[in-house]
């Protein structure tokens, strides 16, 4: 296994020594997963092993060659990486959601404490885990605890999406990312960035991430300080993008996911 993580999911935790540790959920059993000096470390504390926690390698020996030359050696620099492809679509769609309209501190606080508040608390290596919770427990939740954890904006998105996702949910998981993207447009308050970022997770494709992604710019403009980089308002960012991929989706793919890794990661 590679030794670097990509960690921008807000479920990894930080602990001094720069290990990271997350809980996670598979349709067979609940994970506690570690990543440290040794690599990483996968455990099985409740249910069954029989659906393992699925880990997508990037290369970036797949970068677009039309990409700025600045940023290919700065991404080549990380080598190959892994991120964990969310196991759980649900929790790839609440924490979508909770990203709405907010920005990327605010939305980890705001993750972490909807899960520790109002999910399933888990023991990890460092202290407390906590994973989302169910659909049937968000439609469980009142608006009172909605508001007691900031999430009063997301809680018809929220409702929303947990009362779809019981009724399509065996469909959603099979289908691939880009119909997956177009099937979660259907629950209401869930626009195109907020299904893309939510099936991007799920499936472990980035190559139909929003790429015009705050995230994405921010780190590329650092990664490359002397390319002229679009202003941040300007709409010609995602077209000139994907426009260095072409047709290659791993090309693609490729270069948003090792951005993203770029600005979170572990080593």
């Amino acid at each position: 296994m590679t030794g670097v993580l990509t960690t921008d999911h807000p479920a990894w935790h930080a602990h001094e020594d720069g290990s990271r540790a997350r809980a996670v959920t598979t349709t067979s059993g609940l994970w506690i997963l570690v990543h440290d000096r040794d690599g990483l470390h996968v455990e099985c504390v409740s249910g069954t092993e029989d659906v393992k926690p699925a880990f997508v390698p990037t290369d970036p020996a797949c970068l677009p060659a039309a990409a700025p030359a600045e940023l290919r050696a700065g991404l080549s620099e990380l080598g190959v990486t892994q991120r964990l492809a969310n196991p759980w679509l649900w929790d790839a769609i609440s924490t979508a959601i909770l990203r709405q309209v907010v920005r990327a501190d605010q939305a980890r606080r705001l993750y972490r404490l909807w899960c520790r508040t109002v999910g399933t608390i888990v023991p990890g290596p460092f202290g407390e885990l906590a994973v989302a919770p169910t659909p049937a427990g968000v439609l469980a939740l009142d608006d009172q605890q909605f508001a007691s954890v900031g999430a009063k904006f997301h809680r018809t998105a929220l409702q929303a999406a947990a009362a779809d996702y019981q009724q399509h949910h065996t469909e959603w998981e099979r289908l691939d990312a880009a119909d997956l993207v177009t099937a979660l447009q259907g629950i209401p308050r869930i626009g195109p960035w907020t299904a893309a970022a939510a099936a991007a997770d799920y499936t472990g494709d980035f190559s139909i991430y929003p790429h015009d992604d705050l995230a994405v710019r921010t780190w590329a403009a650092q990664i490359a300080p002397d390319y002229p980089w679009p202003d941040k308002k300007n709409s010609a960012f995602g077209p000139m993008w994907t426009g260095w991929a072409g047709t290659d989706r791993t090309a693609l793919h490729t270069l948003t996911l090792s951005t993203l890794t770029w600005g979170s990661h572990a080593r």
